[in-house]
């Protein structure tokens, strides 16, 4: 799939075309499933700009079945995945052999795409962002989300307490059975009211819609507490003024990359380890909203500009 124009969702068109032989340090990976994200909606839409045509997708998994010159230690029939490499929405995929990630026997080549992005992301927050533990409380914005659903049962299994804000009551199911403790509403006006009634304030605010959020979420806080921006389905977040932090509590905002945290492959290599560890033995479970087929593109698209979507959204070959 590809768009040679930006626009709305129509734009994205099959296309057909002979992929060219892997280059020195490439592989062919053949496609069990490209992840959908937001970002391939701001570059289809022309929120961002890009080159064209394009094909989008920067998240994928399958199987190796060509290697290039010069790659060791990857073999054909090697099970992958991969993100932050150009042109996943494809039956095949040129990708740099050290962007590859094993993926162990015991995850599925489907769940390995619907897990690894959003739920890397959602270690790094859980993990190293802000240590959770027994004694912290969370407020996670946009919980039934593919990165909040996941960021919910990892902070549950450190032993947080979890307050999961979701968009509508049909959400708050999925919330709960993330391993929210309580779920509330947001857009209402009400938020900070909300989740001071039940504990008095958070300690952290794990923020993936940007946009107008913070000044909803900001007076969740307790002093001193988090403000973690990671994303920003709802548009780019507004300027905020650093003295509202003080006056708020000595507030801390931070707007974490993974590609910051970890930024040697050993590193990569281990948070991928650690995720897919967790979906084999069952402590994180994956929740795939949809799949639809690659000439589908479209609706896969409409179907997370729509917000209504509980989960990752997948195309599959």
């Amino acid at each position: 799939m590809r768009f040679v124009r930006q626009g709305p969702p129509e734009v994205l068109t099959a296309w057909s075309g002979r992929l060219r032989p892997p280059a020195a340090g490439e592989v062919v990976v053949r496609l069990a499933a490209a992840g959908v994200n937001v970002v391939d909606l701001h570059q289809r839409s022309g929120a961002y700009r890009v080159p064209l045509p394009m094909v989008p997708g920067i998240e994928g998994s399958g199987t190796v079945v060509d290697i290039g010159p010069g790659v060791s230690g990857v073999a054909a029939g090697d099970r992958v995945a991969w993100f932050g490499v150009a042109a996943s929405y494809a039956s095949h995929c040129l990708v740099p052999a050290d962007r590859l990630l094993p993926v162990p026997d015991e995850v599925g080549l489907v769940d390995a795409a619907a897990v690894l992005v959003q739920g890397m992301t959602a270690h790094l927050l859980a993990i190293d962002v802000v240590a959770l533990n027994k004694s912290s409380t969370c407020l996670v914005l946009a919980a039934s989300g593919g990165v909040g659903g996941l960021l919910c049962q990892l902070a549950a299994r450190a032993g947080a307490t979890v307050i999961a804000a979701v968009g509508n009551a049909d959400k708050a199911h999925a919330a709960r059975a993330a391993g929210a403790a309580h779920v509330v509403t947001y857009g209402n006006g009400t938020l900070a009211a909300e989740v001071r009634t039940l504990n008095g304030g958070v300690d952290v605010v794990y923020d993936g819609i940007g946009h107008d959020m913070a000044a909803d979420a900001l007076p969740c806080l307790r002093p001193r507490g988090s403000y973690v921006l990671y994303g920003a389905a709802g548009g780019r977040a507004v300027p905020l003024d650093p003295q509202t932090l003080r006056a708020a509590g000595s507030l801390f905002l931070t707007a974490p990359s993974l590609a910051h945290y970890d930024d040697t492959r050993a590193a990569v290599l281990r948070r991928a380890a650690a995720v897919f560890a967790l979906v084999a033995d069952g402590t994180l479970r994956v929740r795939v909203h949809a799949s639809y087929p690659l000439e589908q593109a479209a609706d896969a698209h409409r179907a997370l500009e729509s917000r209504a979507t509980i989960g990752k959204i997948l195309l599959v070959p």
